[in-house]
């Protein structure tokens, strides 16, 4: 008898209200749910993948022990003494030297949030890694310094302005990025039907962009000095100040020795289109979003910090219309902690944690370098570093020198191959959802959660269940702990509505509270005098760093990454509907640099840099910047050992084989993955 189940998909930020229909542990379909307020009725082809991964006869159930070359299956009671063991032993021998990777989808997993912790607690360790720093840790160290919380995000309003301006973001692909915006394309529709403009800044014509009122080209890298330009320009202006805004003349002083010209020169962006830019913020609500290709770079946190110092002078900060913010129904700025910098350095590079963290491109200096303190045992959790973080040839080298290696994964992929241990979660659909960290930057405050679909396989472990057997087995404490869904029950009803767990389940559709309200400023603010000084005295200092970098610019090619909306990151490769059609992992190029370099439209070229070399087919196209070429992260899964059967058949290549580990943010840790410089020769 099928039976209809209301859920959110769970594999991308945007939270989409879907409506799946199952026959025992058959699925007979995914269709949008209407009934979402945040959703709307939209969907895209990655809610289909559900099944697919559910479904996986490639996906792992039991836990794998790699014995020499080959696997086999044992049991969890086996699994966890064996790892107990060995992690006790190298505790006691090694002090220091356990380690641990969170990767992407635990942001998507409300449980994992909320047990992680005891892992960590029982490796007693400071050396965590996460994929925050190849992604938006600019962002939240500017929330930190600026707004007194790393979690304290600004979300466009869309709904309800009339210049959306979306620098290296391309929420066609992504429905958003640190900010959860589903069904966007029918949101900038709305935004145009209402006389308002959409513009976005992309060394490429992005899917956002071919839908954009303005495309600007933009210089990879050269974003920092755009924004200088248009921050200067917007001074100018004469937007009341509220009285929690401070530093505005110190930000003018700092910036006096800039030229605005030559600032845009240096982007590869006319200044005409920037003083547009400033005319738009200034006359109406506006709002400048920031996302992957401003955050990826040396000047990721420059970049973080300077628009929103743009969207706060133009009077669009905490304004309906600009960037504003949610009310969520969990309040993680209220129950988790603001964050910090600097209070331990990398053991080899001296690199200062970010919010608890070191650079992920720091992982395997810290394994390769003998000492005190060198890293002799990885768990991975959920992740992929292999795949996802710079040097990947590096890293995959340095992890197949650990002692242990624990890899909590649904397959054997890039980086689990490597592990001594593979412990598998169930299925996505025998799991319960809340989006926790995603629903506070979503458009709406709202709330929904799913209780699973399908009841979990014997012999199967859900993901905090395996966090948590771990941790016992490691420090020997078996105290017992509320399930996740009992703290989520207490974080629910300490929330701004005061909502039970049973009582948000109860709405199959989730419970809608609205749109977000301005003048939540100065209140919810974190700041100690609760006021958002512009002028961080770490972020001037930095704009030295970028002074000198007006005359260090590289003349090679400049690579940028790219997303697709059938895939994510490098965990979706394993579904035949979502990888068939045409080759997606291509070399963009524009015509130009394609004939000086005698390649034509598929042929193969080798593309190079300080670290490696990656060969793959080219795609000439007039949609790159001249100078600019561009390949998607997440591929290169056909690899020795690797048992994933269609992402193999469709492996591509990694563009972290070019990636380099030694460029970074200074001031987030952040890998620069975007504007390496690259060089481009043909093959054959």
């Amino acid at each position: 008898m099928p039976v209809t189940h209301h859920r959110t998909c769970s594999i991308c930020e945007a939270n989409c209200g879907i409506i799946v229909t199952a026959e025992g542990r058959d699925i007979l379909s995914i269709k949008p749910d209407p009934a979402n307020a945040l959703s709307r009725g939209h969907i895209c082809p990655k809610a289909t993948a559900l099944e697919d991964l559910q479904n996986d006869p490639d996906r792992l159930r039991a836990p794998l022990k790699r014995v020499g070359d080959a696997w086999e299956e044992i049991s969890w009671d086996q699994a966890f003494a064996e790892i107990g063991e060995k992690t006790r032993a190298l505790m006691t021998a090694h002090p220091g030297s356990t380690a641990m990777y969170v990767g992407n989808p635990n942001a998507h997993s409300y449980a994992n949030a909320l047990t992680s912790g005891d892992l960590k607690k029982a490796l007693d360790t400071r050396n965590f890694f996460s994929a925050s720093t190849v992604d938006q840790m600019p962002h939240q160290v500017s929330n930190l310094r600026l707004y007194g919380h790393s979690g304290l995000w600004g979300v466009p309003d869309i709904d309800r302005t009339q210049t959306m301006i979306i620098m290296g973001g391309n929420p066609m692909a992504s429905n958003g990025s640190v900010w959860t915006v589903p069904d966007f394309r029918n949101r900038a529709k709305a935004l145009q039907k209402r006389g308002g403009e959409l513009i976005v800044i992309d060394p490429r014509r992005t899917e956002t962009a071919k839908i954009a009122d303005r495309h600007i080209f933009i210089r990879p890298g050269g974003d920092a000095f755009m924004l200088v330009a248009l921050l200067k320009m917007v001074l100018q202006g004469d937007a009341d100040k509220p009285d929690w805004l401070q530093g505005v003349e110190t930000l003018r002083k700092a910036l006096a020795s800039f030229d605005a010209a030559a600032c845009a020169a240096r982007a590869g962006v006319a200044l005409e289109d920037i003083a547009h830019l400033a005319a738009r913020l200034t006359s109406g609500p506006a709002a400048l979003y920031g996302r992957m290709g401003t955050s990826t770079q040396s000047f990721g946190t420059l970049c973080a910090w300077l628009i929103a110092c743009i969207n706060a002078v133009s009077g669009n900060l905490d304004r309906e219309g600009g960037v504003m913010f949610p009310a969520p129904v969990v309040d993680t700025v209220e129950v988790l902690g603001k964050g910090g910098i600097g209070r331990h350095r990398s053991r080899v590079s001296g690199h200062p944690d970010v919010l608890g963290e070191f650079p992920a491109a720091c992982m395997a200096e810290e394994m390769e370098t003998p000492g005190e303190g060198q890293i002799k045992a990885l768990f991975v959790v959920a992740g992929n570093p292999v795949l996802s973080t710079p040097n990947g040839t590096r890293l995959a080298k340095a992890i197949a020198g650990l002692e242990l290696m624990v890899s909590i994964d649904m397959y054997r992929n890039a980086t689990s191959r490597l592990a001594h241990y593979i412990l598998p979660p169930t299925g996505p659909l025998e799991r319960e959802h809340y989006g926790l960290f995603l629903l506070p930057i979503a458009i709406r405050n709202f709330g929904k959660f799913s209780e699973p679909l399908l009841e979990k396989e014997e012999g199967c472990l859900h993901d905090w269940e395996i966090l948590r057997g771990l941790a016992a087995a490691i420090s020997g404490d078996e105290t017992p702990q509320p399930e996740p869904r009992v703290m989520l029950d207490a974080l629910l009803k300490a929330g701004p509505y005061a909502v039970s767990l049973e009582e948000l389940a109860s709405h199959t559709s989730g419970m809608d509270f609205g749109e977000m309200q301005a003048g939540r400023f100065p209140a919810r603010l974190k700041t100690l005098d609760k006021t958002v000084n512009l002028a961080v005295p770490d972020f001037i200092a930095d704009l030295e760093r970028l002074r000198a970098a007006f005359s260090d610019e590289d003349t090679r090619l400049k690579l940028i990454g790219r997303r697709h909306v059938r895939s994510n990151n490098s965990w979706l490769h394993n579904s035949a509907r979502l990888v068939k059609g045409k080759d997606r992992c291509t070399l963009m190029i524009h015509p130009d640099d394609a004939r000086a370099r005698n390649l034509g439209d598929g042929s193969t070229a080798e593309v190079s840099s300080r670290v490696g070399a990656i060969q793959l087919k080219v795609e000439v196209t007039d949609d790159m910047m001249p100078g600019t070429i561009s390949i998607p992260h997440g591929w290169g899964h056909n690899l020795p050992g690797v048992a994933m059967s269609v992402a193999q058949a469709h492996g591509g290549v990694s563009v972290n084989d070019l990636t380099d580990e030694a460029l970074l943010d200074p001031l987030s840790g952040n890998a620069a993955l975007s504007g390496l410089p690259v060089e481009v020769r043909a093959v054959g």
